[in-house]
């Protein structure tokens, strides 16, 4: 493939979209995320798995930018909660929670339980305009601790103690935990894969229509 693709990170995080750049520096692809793009509709995430909801923000951003898009999709499942909070780990404290907020609910939930088992999840959904896609899944388990500890990280990463590092992913550097994270993992895939994508994109992409001019060659 000779000439660079445009592929669209569907999000406004820019330390979600310097992560994925990094990753994909040495391939012909120019990286663009929502904010180069003007204001499109927000995606309902109400999809019942991780899957479906990447998918669902992956195959719209296509649709509507006429790009190849790429979505992820993650959160907390916790054993002795039946997996909650899950796909619904970004507003089970509440629209508005802060990450304090969601820790503490978490903690709360939690109470005399001896299963402390949790896994963080992460699927990443590649999708083109005509809905195909490709889909790539990364998963670290670890348990929730009694208390938060640590200051790096966001969400639940307080109270995620991570055994192999004797460390909650709140007391690692980003460059750590990237080695490890259920999102870490998912993006290596790619990236491992990613000069099979490109082909993928490319026989997947719609062929753009040609019309020919019958008019006089001012017209055309």
């Amino acid at each position: 493939m000779n000439n660079s693709v445009t592929l669209v990170i569907a999000t406004r995080n820019q330390g979600k979209l310097k992560e994925i750049s990094d990753l994909l520096k040495d391939y012909p692809v120019a990286i663009k995320s929502l904010e180069d793009f003007g204001p499109i509709p927000e995606v309902v995430e109400d999809g019942d798995t991780f899957e479906a909801n990447a998918y669902k923000k992956a195959s719209f951003t296509a649709r509507v930018l006429g790009f190849p898009a790429l979505a992820d999709d993650s959160g907390l499942v916790v054993e002795a909660l039946d997996g909650a909070p899950g796909v619904h780990s970004a507003r089970w404290a509440g629209e508005n929670a802060t990450d304090q907020d969601k820790c503490r609910k978490l903690l709360s939930a939690l109470e005399g339980r001896q299963d402390r088992r949790a896994a963080f999840e992460c699927v990443i959904s590649i999708a083109v305009p005509g809905g195909p896609a490709l889909t790539y899944e990364g998963r670290c388990e670890g348990e929730i601790t009694n208390t938060p500890s640590g200051e790096n990280g966001f969400g639940y990463d307080p109270v995620f103690y991570y055994a192999p590092f004797e460390k909650t992913f709140a007391e690692i550097p980003r460059e750590q935990k990237s080695q490890v994270s259920h999102r870490g993992k998912a993006l290596m895939e790619v990236q491992a894969e990613f000069a099979q994508v490109l082909t993928w994109i490319e026989r997947h992409m719609p062929v753009p229509e040609r019309f020919a001019c019958h008019g006089s060659d001012d017209d055309c």
